[in-house]
């Protein structure tokens, strides 16, 4: 599997594109079930832990942290804006302090999820993140936002995989 990035300054966006074996519901299972999203959001050496995950509906609050390699643990949030199952979610994503708030000043962002059956029993996903200024994504940039979204979604293939032994087995 390959992770595509592009990114468009002018236009403050940046999509991660991926392809699957796999039906768009499969792909959705692993963004509502907080079990599986722990899987593999965040990149191997700074796993996503969900706090709070109130489900895929308009106005739901996911809040997560990620631990790093020093014991770290940055915290984020979602608010869930637009749900079409299994092939549409919006989200506004931030950081968050230890309680779960947003931090005021922090780059905040849209994240449109996109799943999209492409034939043969392979889906697409699109993560579009919309930033809110140039130097909101210049500082998501230079924290590895691109980077860690390839791992993150690298990971993927090795959960389908597991299903599909899990199935011969």
């Amino acid at each position: 599997m390959t992770v595509e990035i592009r990114k468009d300054v002018e236009a403050l966006t940046m999509t991660a594109d991926a392809e699957f074996e796999a039906t768009p519901e499969r792909i959705w299972q692993l963004w509502e079930d907080p079990r599986q999203l722990e899987r593999w959001w965040g990149p191997p050496s700074y796993p996503a832990t969900f706090d709070k995950h109130d489900g895929l509906v308009p106005g739901a609050q996911i809040l997560y942290h990620m631990t790093g390699p020093e014991g770290e643990q940055p915290r984020g949030w979602w608010e869930v804006v637009e749900v079409a199952p299994p092939h549409r979610l919006v989200v506004k994503d931030g950081f968050a302090d230890g309680n779960g708030q947003p931090i005021v000043h922090s780059p905040e962002t849209f994240m449109i999820v996109s799943i999209n059956d492409i034939g043969g029993g392979r889906t697409r996903m699109s993560i579009l993140s919309t930033f809110t200024s140039v130097e909101g994504m210049e500082e998501m940039l230079a924290m590895g936002q691109e980077d860690g979204l390839m791992q993150a979604i690298g990971q993927i293939d090795g959960i389908l995989t597991e299903d599909k032994a899990g199935a011969i087995a």
